[in-house]
This record gives structure tokens, sequence and C-alpha cells, in this order.
């Protein structure tokens, strides 16, 4: 075998989970070979430096070997070389450090169904409490 589709490989060395989403990375634009989009049905060869976007990571990856059945997690690494700059592998460290702070600090906009009970079974222990100063 001397080249596999791109959505075909993509999907078959677990750099996507389906084929579908495989080939919409590609007509989205963010599968890219020398600089150039590349459509789902474009040939990988051996050899050829392909870049994933996904979210805002960028994995950089040279093929090796073709397959085109999807292989184990340890098998991948006889197809492919990691060829991603250390600088973008520390702006996706960074931008996920940033995330998870984000998620932490930000409050939820509303309870759920399960706090609210809480909420409001405090409130009125609080209430009865106060021999009822917290009415309205």
């Amino acid at each position: 075998m001397d080249s596999v589709r791109m959505d075909k490989f993509l999907w078959a060395v677990r750099l996507q989970r389906t084929r579908p989403e495989a080939a919409d990375a590609c007509r989205l634009g963010r599968v890219q070979v020398g600089g150039q989009a590349v459509k789902a049905g474009r040939e990988v060869r051996v050899g050829d430096v392909i870049a994933v976007q996904s979210g805002d990571d960028v994995k950089t990856v040279k093929v090796l070997a073709l397959i085109d059945k999807r292989v184990g997690a340890k098998a991948v690494a006889d197809c492919l070389e990691d060829v991603t700059s250390a600088e973008e592998r520390e702006k996706a460290r960074l931008r996920r450090a940033e995330h998870a702070l984000n998620a932490a600090a930000s409050p939820l906009l509303r309870p759920s169904k399960r706090d609210r009970r809480a909420l409001e079974a405090f409130l009125d222990e609080v209430q009865q409490g106060a021999g009822g100063l917290l009415d309205d």
C-alpha cells in the first residue's frame, strides 16, 4: 500500500475519533499538509507531515507507515512521529491550565434542583432560628 485516504488515516491512527469527524476536520480546513488545507480524499504517503487542529491545540505528526484499519494505541507509535514544536506544546498546556482555572473560578449561573432544595432547607432553618425576623 503506497497511499491511504486522509480521513481514513486520521481515524486509523486515532487523531480523530470517527471517520466522519476526520472528514469534517478536513472540510473545515483543520487538517493541513505542507501548510495547505487538504480534502478528506487526499492520499497520504509515507513522509508527509500532517498538522491537525483540535480546538485550540495543533498537533503535527510525520507519517512513518500507512495503515487503513484502526489499531491499538501502542501500534500507532510505529506509524507516526510527533513533531509538534515545544512552543506549541507549551501554549496548549497553558491554555488547558487557564481553562481549568476559569472553570473553577466561574460561578454556576443557577443552582441545580438538589442544590436549590438544600438552600431552601437551610434558609427555612435560619428563618425559624431567627424567630421570624427574616420575614418579608
